[in-house]
């Protein structure tokens, strides 16, 4: 099982909640009567149903009391039919006290439903996802060894209601056989599911238990952890090592329920918004109360208007300093840009590539031979006669006079 609590919120202390199903037919006639009674004998303040959209399924009362002569409880019961297998009506009960929860207080239960009837009327105290298991009653556990497992590992996972498992040491008599919720306080009365072991039973159950790391001890009785589990919560302070069923009170018992209802439980994610919706859509005011929202809203829209006016001058103030920084550059004159010359084009690579290709391809590929003397007579002879400057390699002049002396 998950320990982790880090990611849910933690049960308040003014907090009082649960929730169970109504199997019976027309439950919102049944609370709008036990309502109106408790008005006429002053149990409660007052009450009311706030209306809600034609085509929701849901039915919203709320009612108001005091209890210890001025603290004020203010409680919302919402009804939703239930879809699927399971009959009737899911109801579900959130009351806040202006103060941290006492355990003599009046069970807000018990304000909204009749306690004391039976037949149709009665059938309120339903539990809300195990079919089978009653609020008010001693819940004899499953013959079949799996069906028990099942329905205490389901039981377990409702974070709504605390779970006791009691093993009965012997065949008790008519008076054992009672529920032991019922001695237990208001507070705690319909916030406690009852699941009994037979004395034949004793392996089955702690078998069943197995899965949920506890053991209940021949007859005792221990508290079905949730999951997750609350922080701090040890399964030896949560179990009982002897019940007596003989009409007294169970005191181990109800020392070990109240420290496990002490604990910092997880808020179940349907009763913080249950609880959300008790805060935020309360329409049961005294006039005193109303007053006192009126001027809450008062206040709240003078910051809103004071905050939009502050806003609106800001803007203006933008505006004309937009307008006068627009008119300034308008007046300047545009400055005269000096003359721009041509940038020389700078041959790019490819270009030089191509010259340098073209002069590769036309430039000489040797040395130029000398073209061979021509055959005839050289322009300088005359009739024909060699020159005599040519003539042997001799440089005596043409007159054959002798000029070397």
């Amino acid at each position: 099982m998950s320990n982790s609590t880090a990611d849910r919120a933690t049960v308040p202390q003014t907090l009082w909640a649960v929730r169970g199903r109504h199997t019976g037919p027309a439950p919102e006639e049944v609370v709008r009567r036990t309502l109106r009674r408790h008005q006429e004998s002053g149990d409660i303040d007052d009450f009311a149903e706030p209306p809600v959209p034609e085509d929701s399924a849901r039915r919203v009362f709320e009612a108001r009391w005091r209890v210890a002569g001025t603290v004020t409880v203010r409680a919302r019961l919402t009804l939703v039919a239930q879809e699927g297998r399971r009959q009737g009506h899911e109801w579900r009960l959130v009351a806040e006290a202006e103060r941290p929860w006492d355990e003599a207080w009046p069970s807000p239960a018990t304000l909204f439903w009749p306690e004391a009837a039976v037949g149709e009327d009665g059938s309120w105290d339903h539990h809300a996802m195990v079919t089978g298991l009653r609020l008010r009653q001693v819940n004899a556990l499953p013959a079949d060894d799996k069906e028990m497992r099942r329905r205490l590992r389901d039981a377990a996972r409702e974070a709504w209601c605390l779970n006791v498992v009691v093993h009965e040491a012997m065949t008790p008599d008519e008076q054992g056989r009672l529920p032991l919720t019922r001695l237990l306080p208001p507070g705690l009365r319909h916030r406690v599911v009852e699941h009994r072991a037979a004395p034949h039973q004793f392996r089955a159950v702690n078998w069943a238990l197995k899965d949920l790391g506890v053991e209940v001890p021949r007859g005792g009785a221990v508290l079905l952890p949730p999951d997750p589990a609350p922080e701090g919560y040890d399964s030896r302070e949560h179990t009982v090592r002897s019940v007596f069923l003989d009409g007294s009170e169970p005191a181990e018992l109800l020392a070990a329920l109240r420290h496990f209802a002490a604990l910092p439980r997880p808020l179940p994610q349907e009763a913080e918004e249950a609880l959300t919706d008790l805060r935020e859509n309360w329409t049961l005011l005294t006039l005193q109360e109303e007053l006192e929202r009126e001027r809450r809203l008062v206040a709240r829209y003078a910051e809103a208007l004071e905050a939009m006016t502050r806003s609106r001058d800001l803007y203006k103030e933008a505006a004309e300093q937009a307008l006068e920084a627009l008119a300034a550059y308008r007046d300047v004159p545009a400055p005269a840009l000096p003359p721009q010359r041509p940038a020389s084009r700078t041959p790019g690579a490819l270009q030089q590539l191509t010259r340098t290709f073209e002069r590769l391809r036309f430039a000489p590929k040797g040395r130029q031979q000398p073209a061979p003397a021509p055959q005839g007579p050289a322009p300088g002879s005359v009739n024909g006669a060699p020159d005599a400057s040519t003539g042997n390699g001799s440089t005596e002049p043409a007159d054959g006079t002798d000029r070397s002396s």
